[in-house]
This record gives C-alpha cells, structure tokens and sequence, in this order.
C-alpha cells in the first residue's frame, strides 16, 4: 500500500488537475453545483452497486469519481469565495472529534449503543431542534425510514426485544389484511405502508440493512429472469407465447445458479 506522504501526493495531483480543467475544459469551466448534483448522485448509487457486487477494484474507480465530485464542489465553493477543500476537510475533522469525546475528551462509553446515544445528544446540543433534523428529505423511503428508527432509537425511543416487534409486524399484518376485506384503497395504503416501516424496524433488530437485503433480492431476481429470458431465446420461444409452467422450467434452473 501507499506511504501517508504518497496518498497526499496523489490527493494533491488531483487537486492540480482539478484547477487545470476548470481553467482550460469548457465543460469543467460551465459546471455549478447544482448541475453537478444529479451527477453526483448517479455516482453514488455507482458505488453502492459495486459494493454490494463486492467488487474492490469496482469499488476503487467508484470512490475516484465521487472523490472528484467532492473535489469539484470544493472547487467552486472557493471560486465563490464561501469554502475551499482545507475548509472541507477541517470541517469534517472538527466534527468528529466534537462528536467523540469518549476518544478525545474524557466521556466513558461502554458499548457502541452508548457512543450512539451520544452522538444524537450531541447535535441537539449543537443547536438542532429535533434528531430527525439530520435526515435528507430526498432520501430513498427504505433508506429514510431506516435512518428515522435507527435516530429515534439513539435517544431511547425503540422497542427493548425484537419479539416485540416481530409482534408488532403481526399486527400491522393483520390490520392490512382487515382493510383489503374492506377494500378501501386509501386505507390499505396506509395499513401498507406500515407493515413496511415494521418490517424495516424489524430488520435493526436482527442486524440487517434493508435497503441492502432489498436490492440484493432485487439483483438475484434480474439475474434469474434474464436466465429465463436466454433460455427460452435458445429455444426459439418468446415468453408472451410460454405459459406459466414452461417458464417454472427455466426458473427452477435458473434458481440452481443464482441462489
């Protein structure tokens, strides 16, 4: 691996190349920060998927391209004369050393609960009037009601034992099953929506991400179909012209290699 002196001599390489395309490239030259935005997103969703693929050298060119992106914004912050990388930097430093007194100050943590807890007092002693202040309205639902309960739960709004909640997904469960017999559209939404924030809830406390346990579902099942699709094209057939137990065929075939 690289030396301390070789990683800043690398971070510094591209701050100089940074200044050199905004200078010389008209596309560089035109950028905001807001037209990089959707940008930067992509770039994300990018390194999500290649760390879900477990995909190290995938994941490598990832983090280059967001790293550019934070490059970039820091670049045009100091052109506005509002912020530059060491401002950047400095601030993200100030942060998490305020935020962890059990490392730089003299606070006793005994577990990771506890240095959560104490993260959420934290901001709200810096001024924020709610813990749910923190979390982006843009968020993807599973991934907001994820950090909603994991927020609430830092200042002791949670349930103690995950039977209690497992309980709890029962009966969301059944009041949406008692609203689709009633078949009021609005209220099996409703009733919908909270049998997934249980589940979501559910899933804290069973040590999974959903958000990730979700698109990794999502993964095997593109996977599998597409399988199903090549299949059936070797044997000349379309799928509109299958019916369902032809299809079970290739699925079950294709569930052997993507499990």
């Amino acid at each position: 691996m690289n030396t301390r002196k070789q990683q800043l001599d690398a971070f510094n390489r591209l701050l100089d190349i940074m200044d050199e395309l905004r200078e010389k490239c008209p596309w560089d030259k035109k950028q905001t920060l807001e037209s990089l935005r959707h940008l930067t997103i992509e770039e994300t969703y990018e390194l999500a998927d290649a760390i879900l693929d477990n995909d190290l050298e995938e994941i490598k060119k990832e983090l280059g391209d967001v790293l550019l992106h934070i490059v970039f914004y820091a670049k045009i912050g100091s052109e506005k004369q509002a912020f530059d990388i060491a401002d950047v930097a400095n601030s993200i430093s100030d942060k998490l050393i305020d935020r962890h007194p059990h490392i730089y100050g003299d606070v006793k943590v005994e577990n990771e609960e506890e240095v959560k807890q104490n993260w959420e007092k934290l901001k709200l002693k810096e001024g924020k009037s709610s813990v749910l202040e923190g979390v982006p309205k843009s968020l993807p639902a599973v991934v907001k009601a994820n950090r909603i309960q994991d927020k609430v739960a830092g200042v002791g709004f949670d349930w103690e034992e995950p039977h209690q909640v497992w309980e709890k997904v029962q009966e969301e469960l059944n009041e949406l099953n008692e609203e689709i017999e009633k078949g009021n559209q609005e209220n099996i939404e409703k009733e919908f929506g909270d049998v997934l924030f249980s589940m979501i809830n559910y899933a804290r406390f069973i040590n999974v991400n959903p958000e990730n346990a979700l698109e990794k579902t999502n993964k095997k099942f593109i996977n599998r179909f597409q399988y199903l699709e090549e299949a059936a094209k070797k044997e000349g057939k379309e799928l509109s012209d299958m019916s369902l137990t032809e299809m079970d065929v290739f699925w079950n075939e294709s569930k052997k290699l993507y499990k």
